[in-house]
């Protein structure tokens, strides 16, 4: 069996507003359990529950509940320098938001792709972040 991974303030707060970011409940649901959905209901309210009190961190929670996600950023600041102060808290989100990652649904969806004439094709299935995929040739460097 392997360690659990450790995720960091900003991944939390991400599976945490996952509802309100770039998806609605029913994308939402082609990637987790119903479990996992529920928990991250639970680990909102946590957060919330012990960010108020900062005016700065209200904001962007109810920024990020209205779709912006650029606040999320500052969220998992907030939420960074919370689990800093406070271990006992630290460990309780770190273990729901385990939970929460182990009830993401895998992809099982297959792709087919057609080559010929000595060509080259990449197929790749990215879940968030930046894909570079391909062959990068730079002429005329070094010369």
């Amino acid at each position: 069996m392997t360690d659990p991974v450790t995720l960091t303030a900003g991944a939390i707060a991400t599976l945490a507003f996952q509802e309100f970011i770039k998806s609605g409940s029913g994308e939402l649901a082609k990637k987790f359990t119903t479990e996992a959905i529920s928990k991250m209901g639970q680990l909102r309210k946590l957060i919330w529950d012990k960010l108020r009190g900062n005016p700065d961190a209200e904001d962007a929670l109810a920024n990020v509940e209205q779709g912006q996600e650029d606040d999320l950023t500052d969220v998992g600041t907030y939420l960074k320098t919370a689990m800093k102060k406070d271990p006992e808290f630290a460990n309780q989100i770190q273990t729901m938001a385990q939970e929460i990652n182990a009830g993401k649904l895998l992809d099982q969806s297959s792709m087919t792709m057609n080559v010929s004439d000595n060509s080259k094709g990449w197929q790749t299935k990215v879940e968030g972040g930046t894909a570079y995929v391909g062959e990068i040739h730079i002429q005329g460097q070094g010369e």
